[in-house]
């Protein structure tokens, strides 16, 4: 099992690659969702991405949009990990078709429980 980690901060990625290494999921790291979209084009064998929503270059919504318009992505999994809390932007996050959401601050608790519900973790 693979995941994409795209945050700009490279703390933040460090920090959610810890915390699913545990379950021996692989992790691979992108600052934005340019960075990340290239990751996939050259890769694709992600299952799963945990996506910032506030990044420079693309930003974590344009980024689940541009996923979600292309077919050969159906299968994997998008999880924005993000400040944002408005109501209004979970809708659009999930309208755009993410998975799931979860708002910072977290714990490692936290996000395992939301990989456990995505069919990741046991």
């Amino acid at each position: 099992m693979k995941a994409l980690i795209i945050d700009d901060s490279k703390v933040m990625r460090r920090m959610l690659a810890s915390y699913i290494d545990e379950y021996e999921i692989k992790s691979a790291g992108a600052e934005n969702g340019q960075d990340a979209l290239d990751q996939l084009n050259s890769e694709q064998d992600f299952d799963f991405a945990l996506v910032d929503w506030d990044m420079p270059v693309m930003n974590g919504l344009d980024f689940v949009k541009a996923v979600r318009s292309d077919s050969s992505y159906d299968s994997m999994k998008l999880m924005m990990v993000t400040a944002h809390t408005a109501i209004n932007d979970v809708g659009e996050a999930l309208q755009e078709g993410a998975d799931d959401f979860l708002m910072k601050p977290f714990t490692k608790e936290m996000v395992i429980d939301k990989l456990r519900v995505l069919g990741f973790v046991n």
